[in-house]
Order: structure tokens, then sequence, then C-alpha cells
């Protein structure tokens, strides 16, 4: 990444307020451990110490830090007003509008002006690109599905029939929109296939990681609700409801029909069973094992889950346990020779 502008032009663009010499020209951005001369960085707690030592011109710090030793623009969210900046200064990729004639274009499919699409992606019969999309080579856009207005839809994904991609999305490279929920009926040993005839609805500003699978429904709609955020490797099973602004990161796996509300958090490698409802506004800790309906405001950790605050206890409790352990073998010890007497 390269840039070139004073200290104080970058303050202006974050509205931020200089600490220290204005004048500097920055070059670059960085993370702390990066940083080189010429860059600027970003700190909060607890890395404030590490960045008063490091080695970029400058750092983005809170507004109720004092006496820092570098030059500094003081900013209410340092996090925030670096991405702004990595957002204005990262460069501008080159990607042509219109059509490539190396792509395949069915029959009876509706796109819209301003669209772009890359050689050897195919958009199946019946679909329909809005206004602004991106679709880069070797996707899938199956029969009838629709891709809303200025969506990006990274190299081989597959977006599946009858599926629905909301506005300002962005799709990742192998996700998989819409495969087969994993329905089937046993009997005598033979496992027979449920037909899955139901789809998936993205809503408008999701993001989703390369190498998801959200499952279609087996009826209705597997639904991923407006802004929530999927991090790579995540699996959501069919007839999930996923609510608005929640974050899902790698390696989660949600079951089937499960119902979850606004603003969750799921830490890495979080699992649930299906058929079950976690409410709003709750955060579960990485590997978190979820087997019961959950309350909304819930802060959750362990298998099987638990309160963070019991969790902790039952942490503290297992560190005494050899100690504990050594305390009975003495005094089994004791009782022994006291018996002999």
């Amino acid at each position: 990444m390269s840039m070139e502008k004073f200290l104080k032009e970058i303050a202006a663009l974050v509205d931020g307020e200089i600490a220290g010499d204005g004048e500097i020209l920055i070059s670059g951005l960085s993370n702390i451990p990066m940083a080189r001369a010429g860059d600027l960085t970003f700190a909060v707690p607890p890395h404030l110490d590490e960045a008063k030592i490091c080695a970029a011109s400058a750092v983005l710090i809170p507004f109720n830090v004092e006496n820092f030793p570098k030059p500094a623009i003081k900013v209410a969210d340092p996090r925030a007003a670096f991405a702004k900046l990595l957002e204005l200064f990262m460069p501008k990729l080159e990607i042509p509008k219109g059509i490539s004639p190396k792509a395949h274009i069915g029959n009876d499919v509706k796109i819209s002006d301003d669209v772009t699409i890359m050689p050897f992606a195919v958009i199946d019969n019946g679909a329909e690109i809005k206004s602004g999309a991106i679709i880069y080579p070797h996707v899938y856009i199956g029969q009838h599905a629709i891709i809303g207005e200025d969506t990006v839809i990274y190299s081989s994904a597959t977006i599946r029939e009858f599926c629905k991609v909301g506005k300002r999305c962005v799709i990742h490279s192998s996700a998989v929109i819409g495969a087969d929920g994993f329905g089937f009926t046993t009997k005598d040993g033979v496992h027979t296939k449920i037909p899955q005839v139901g789809n998936v609805i993205i809503e408008d500003d999701v993001e989703i990681g390369a190498h998801v699978g959200i499952d279609r429904a087996a009826m209705g709609s597997t639904i991923i609700g407006h802004g929530t955020k999927i991090d790579n490797l995540v699996h959501i099973a069919h007839n999930c409801k996923i609510g608005a602004n929640c974050l899902i990161v790698a390696q989660t796996g949600i079951s089937g029909s499960t119902t979850v509300g606004d603003n969750v958090t799921f830490g890495g490698q979080v699992g649930t069973v299906g058929h079950i409802t976690i409410g709003g506004n709750s955060v579960y800790a990485a590997r978190s094992g979820i087997s019961k309906n959950m309350p909304e405001n819930f802060f959750g950790c362990g298998f099987p889950i638990q309160s963070h605050s019991d969790w902790l206890k039952h942490q503290a409790a297992l560190k005494k346990v050899p100690e504990l352990i050594e305390k009975v073998r003495k005094l089994e010890q004791t009782i022994e020779i006291l018996s002999k007497v």
C-alpha cells in the first residue's frame, strides 16, 4: 500500500485531533508488529504500550490517552478510523464493466445495466443479475436465482437455483449457497434422500467467507439476516434463520432449523444442535456447545453450555484438582496407618 499524505491531512479525513507533529509525512499503513518508519498504525488497550515502542512514525489512539510519546491522531474509535483509511487508500482494482463473451448466459436471463460478468462465469436460465453486481470467473448462478444490486461474488462460488442474494453482499471464493440440506430417512439400514425443495435468502449487506456452506431449506427458506458477517469454513444447515448483524467465526456449525436472534456472536468452532432458539444480543465463546434453547443477552462458554461466570469458576476449580488429589492420597495413607494402631 502506498500513499503520501501529511499526518494533519489524515487527521482531517478521520475527524481526528493531532497530538504532536502534524507535518510528518505518512507513506503507508501497517499493524503494530510490521510497522516501519513512515507508517501509520493504530492502538487500543491493551496494545498501547506496544505501540509506544514500535517503529511506526505515528499512531491512531483513543481520545482519552494522554502523554503518548509518538506523534498521534486522537479519534473516538481507532479501529474504525483505521478501517476507513484502509478503504480510502487501498489500490483500486481495474474491473471492466460489461459481459465477457467467454461467459455463458442462459435463456431468459435478466441482466441490468452496469453489471460485470467475467470470463467463464455461468448464468443459468431464468436468473436475474441486478445493477452494479460483479460476477467473477467460474461463478455459477443457478436457474431463477436473483443477485441484488452492487453484490460481489468471487471466483468459484456457487449460488444454486431459486436462491436470492440481496444488495451490497460479498460472497467469497468457493462458498456454496443453496446446496441440498442433509435430510434422509432410514429404513432397514438404507438411507433415502428427502427432496430439499426450498431455497436460501441472503438479505442485504451480508458478507460470506470462503468455503462457507449454507444449505437450502427442505421447504421454505434458510434465511441469513441483513448485515450478518460469516467467516470462512462455516456451515449453516437447512431451515436455519440467522438474525441481523450476527458475527459467525470460522468452523462454526449451526444445525438444521435453528433460529438465531439479532446481534449474536459465535466464536470459532461453536456447534449447536438443531431445532433450538438462540436469543439475540448474545456472545458464545470459541468451541461452545449449544444443546438447548438459550435466552437473550447471554454470554456463554463450554460444553455443555454455561454462563461465562460459571465457566470461569469451574476452570479455577479444575486447577485445584491435582492439589486435592494429593491431599486425598495423604489422608488415605494417614487413615490406613491409624487403622492399624
